[in-house]
């Protein structure tokens, strides 16, 4: 499942949500199953941020289905920066269409492919990739910050490939969850970039649980936690939270 909320200083100033989610599980040719996840967070400062956020994930998923279309094929480095690269191209058009910069549509980008075959985890900014390949929760990648305080990087600077974090896992995952920066605070111990459990642990055990039933309403509560007070009262921005869980 995956939701993003509108942050209360987006409320205020009367701007719209500008992160962006999806998160899939579908079956392979062989009968396997494989998980997407992608979350794009729009830059503040960028005047298409979050459209830019929406193209990023409609272009990582068309991109994705067409690779699946092909048959087979390895997570590996190579693999997420191709990914990008289709991310990039998809932005980089409809600046050029629109008579705009990409810079107009700057937005981070992160996510998780996952299959029985391995695991892949990519990312450009802030937010993270929380996850579980056997031997516990662990940060994937270090949420990048940028050279001066509430800067980040994003999938349309120049230097995106160059700053591309990835790590490839030669296990599927177990227990997943990406996220943008609004949640950081509380799904990090920012002061040693590990997991917060006990924020994942209630949305990991209700995936679990859950019968065929009860997944339809775990999103809408899912959007219902990320507009709480309890949560606003900790970040005044956008969020979003994407999750998965591999059947026992």
């Amino acid at each position: 499942m995956a939701a993003s909320e509108i942050g209360t200083a987006h409320i205020a100033n009367g701007s719209v949500c500008e992160d962006s989610c999806w998160a899939l599980v579908e079956p392979l040719s062989t009968g396997q199953s494989f998980l997407s996840m992608f979350v794009s967070d729009g830059a503040g400062s960028a005047a298409k941020g979050g459209e830019g956020a929406e193209l990023a994930i409609e272009a990582a998923a068309e991109f994705l289905t067409g690779k699946l279309r092909q048959g087979e094929f390895g997570f590996s480095d190579s693999l997420a920066t191709e990914l990008v690269m289709a991310v990039r191209d998809r932005i980089y058009a409809k600046a050029a269409a629109d008579g705009l910069k990409a810079r107009d549509f700057a937005c981070t980008f992160l996510g998780v492919l996952s299959s029985p075959s391995g695991t892949l985890v990519f990312q450009i900014g802030d937010g993270g990739v929380v996850l579980d390949v056997g031997a516990g929760l662990e940060v994937a990648v270090t949420p990048m910050s940028g050279e001066y305080a509430n800067m980040t990087h994003f999938v349309t600077d120049e230097d995106a490939i160059g700053v591309l974090a990835t790590k490839v896992y030669p296990d599927p995952a177990l227990r997943a969850a990406v996220f943008s920066d609004g949640l950081q605070r509380l799904a990090l111990n920012m002061a040693t970039n590990t997991p917060h459990d006990p924020f994942f642990t209630p949305f990991f055990n209700g995936l679990a649980r859950a019968t065929s039933e009860q997944e339809q309403q775990l999103q809408p509560l899912l959007v219902k936690f990320l507009g709480s007070a309890a949560v606003n009262e900790r970040t005044d921005d956008d969020k979003t939270l994407a999750l998965a869980v591999r059947p026992t």
